[in-house]
């Protein structure tokens, strides 16, 4: 594609038609199609060449592909472009599919009057190929074409050979520069023809009522019928999930059990299938070329158990965010699977059955989820806590009931663990068929031997206990699972692109507040977002969460050991631990008091003790200079002397009768002393 020159494609709308109206096979007489979107490239001619540029290019890329021996895997009968809307399509009746019809083909109607020579298709955004890689992203411009691994990756992108004329780029940017207004008031009418194929004119409509068991039948080739009061298709569904990884980035998936090895049931070297019937090749591995004209797919490997239709309220389904309250409070055991064999059905699938016991922890399951979310087993009233159910539930596996099936094993009932191989195979010959279901029944016979009382599927990483259930958006992406036992349960997206954001349910203004929006995908994983602490918590893992709790158990012993030592030496004859603890703690509270008390008293007292110290030491520096004063004044008489000594001799006398009288204290203090001393001995 890099040596290949391409102009920018001018693409034009032609129409919105339907096509294989065929009937669905279940008895119903509502047809079942295809919704086609049919478009034409306008051919555009570069220096009036004779050949056109589109067709120059295909050409070119024909020949550049039979140069490196890829060119004889090319399908030139394809090329006719269109847009494949939608697959196995119901209306319900032939005036809605006229009024479906007439609406979107008068918007196509308006597209024509915007672009009435065809416009290069683009965007001004930017985006990373494939989806979802760490590459950096980068602008994705008009007239590009892309190369798809598959219908839901595409790996490369190419950029035309030149850039877009003024002329073309402002038809390019009319629509998101929002000039198509007046576009819209002025078309009113259609002015073509868009009558799909098998439009025989007949007036048909679908009648509710007339739905039976049997027309359970979850077949991607075809449309659904759906039960009374039920008003959209959907594909959530409870299981087991059974796919594992594989060496493709693209397509991957997780690995949710180890136990089997489904790839082995492949006919990956077209041995004894030719083609499908529809596009998906095999579902239970993830090989590339998987089937002979099949898109490849990834492992979407399990076992449907309980489907439950649409997460629309407003058409007669359970939102998300209870089905999953609903579920959580059911107990169920370990789920055990057991392989019984493999067979094509009656609409020409490859199927594997399991061994249905009823009386098994997979028929509880299945009864309780009857009894509590809406299939009337036996027309009883289902009931549950939060009284929440759904319309749109069906059987699993349709309601035939051939191989052990049923309530109590009775061959009547809707309870028929399968799983789905491939749809629609094409053999070569019955013998080559028959060669092949004598294959895989061998390997079948092995797992049974393997595992005679069946096994519990899981991994050390996925459900390590094994057992659990799977809540499935569709076959894709595993969105939610269930631990046996209320073990718990968690969020996983099964090796999905990325998270689903997407319902097929309406929105409504006012975002995730708005209380008919409560069943979005993105309102209920904003509503039951986990708790910091439980993010935390878990993120700590087994070892982290062991460790931390035998760091708190070692403190509370260690606690609890200082606390009964403390108590065995202080404790006073007869009074209790609790006694104790509570004196303890108290007098600790009031010796703190006590001490605060002294240490103000303290430091009260020295501070007075201070002051005194320095009054005694400014009065002998008085006397000091009294005496230094006198003697300078010159020597003083001699009648002056006795008095002197008089004063010395009372002073003498006044120190001596102090002396006596503290000595006379003395003694009592200490008597006093003594006495109080015999008086504690005595007490």
């Amino acid at each position: 594609m890099e040596s290949v020159y391409f102009a920018p494609i001018y693409i034009f709308p032609e129409k919105v038609k339907g096509g294989g109206g065929g009937g669905s096979g279940d008895g119903d007489g509502t047809p079942s199609g295809d919704v086609t979107l049919g478009v034409s490239v306008v051919e555009t001619y570069t220096d009036n060449n004779n050949y056109g540029d589109y067709e120059t290019f295909l050409d070119n890329l024909f020949n550049a592909m039979s140069a490196v021996s890829a060119g004889s895997c090319m399908d030139d009968k394809d090329t006719d472009p269109h847009v494949s809307m939608a697959r196995g399509v119901k209306f319900k009746s032939s005036d809605h599919s006229a009024g479906y019809y007439y609406a979107v083909n008068l918007e196509i109607a308006v597209w024509q009057a915007m672009y009435p020579k065809g416009v290069i298709i683009g965007s001004s955004g930017y985006a990373s190929f494939p989806a979802g890689s760490r590459g950096n992203k980068q602008y994705v411009g008009y007239g590009n074409l892309y190369f798809f691994f598959d219908r839901a990756n595409i790996t490369k992108a190419f950029r035309p050979g030149r850039d877009l004329s003024d002329d073309e780029a402002s038809y390019s940017t009319l629509y998101s520069k929002g000039y198509s207004s007046s576009y819209y008031q002025s078309t009113t009418e259609i002015g073509f023809d868009y009558a799909g194929s098998h439009d025989n004119g007949a007036e048909w409509e679908h009648n509710p009522y007339s739905w039976n068991a049997k027309m359970a039948m979850h077949d991607m080739t075809d449309g659904w019928d759906l039960p009374p009061n039920c008003g959209q298709e959907g594909e959530t569904f409870l299981g087991i999930p059974l796919s594992r990884r594989s060496g493709s980035s693209l397509i991957d998936t997780s690995t949710f059990q180890e136990q089997f090895d489904f790839s082995v049931l492949m006919d990956t070297n077209y041995t004894y299938v030719t083609a499908f019937g529809t596009n998906h090749g095999w579902l239970i591995g993830e090989v590339i070329g998987n089937g002979v004209g099949s898109i490849v797919d990834k492992d979407t490997a399990h076992i449907p158990l309980f489907y439950t239709g649409t997460t629309n309220p407003d058409k007669g389904g359970i939102s998300l965010s209870d089905l999953i309250a609903v579920v959580k409070k059911i107990q169920f055991g370990t789920l055990y699977v057991k392989p019984a064999f493999v067979f094509i059905d009656d609409d020409g699938h490859i199927k594997l059955q399991f061994e249905a016991d009823a009386n098994s922890a997979i028929g509880y399951l299945y009864d309780s989820l009857c009894k509590e979310l809406g299939i009337s087993w036996n027309y009883d009233t289902p009931y549950n806590s939060k009284g929440v159910y759904t319309n749109c539930a069906m059987h699993a596996a349709g309601d035939r009931a051939k191989y052990g099936c049923g309530n109590e094993n009775s061959n009547q009932g809707g309870f028929c663990p399968q799983m789905t191989i491939a749809y629609a195979p094409r053999f070569n010959s019955e013998d080559d068929a028959a060669a092949y279901l004598a294959k895989c029944n061998s390997y079948i016979d092995y797992w049974r031997s393997l595992y005679p009382s069946g096994v519990a599927v899981g991994t050390d990483n996925f459900c390590p206990g094994g057992g659990c259930l799977g809540l499935f958006l569709n076959r894709y992406d595993l969105f939610y699972v269930f631990k046996p036992d209320l073990g718990g349960s968690w969020v996983e997206y099964g090796g999905a692109s990325m998270a689903p954001t997407i319902s097929p349910a309406p929105t409504w203004e006012g975002g995730c507040d708005e209380p008919r929006n409560f069943h979005l995908d993105r309102c209920m994983r904003k509503k039951m977002r986990p708790r910091a602490t439980a993010v935390v918590w878990d993120s700590l893992g087994t070892v982290g969460q062991f460790s931390l709790f035998m760091l708190v158990f070692m403190s509370a012993t260690l606690s609890v050991s200082i606390f009964l030592a403390r108590a065995r030496k202080r404790r006073r004859p007869g009074e209790s631990y609790i006694d104790f603890f509570i004196r303890d703690a108290t007098k600790k509270r009031n010796g703190k008091k006590k001490k605060k008390k002294k240490i103000r008293k303290k430091s009260k007292l020295t501070r007075d003790l201070e002051k005194a110290m320095l009054d005694g030491e400014e009065k002998p520096k008085r006397a000091r200079s009294k005496s230094a004063s006198r003697a300078k004044g010159g020597r003083s008489k001699s009648r002056e002397r006795p008095s002197r000594s008089k004063s010395q001799t009372r002073k003498s006398s006044n120190t001596k009768s102090s002396n006596a009288k503290s000595s006379n204290t003395k003694s009592k203090s200490s008597k006093s002393r003594s006495k109080s001393k015999t008086r504690q001995q005595l007490v």
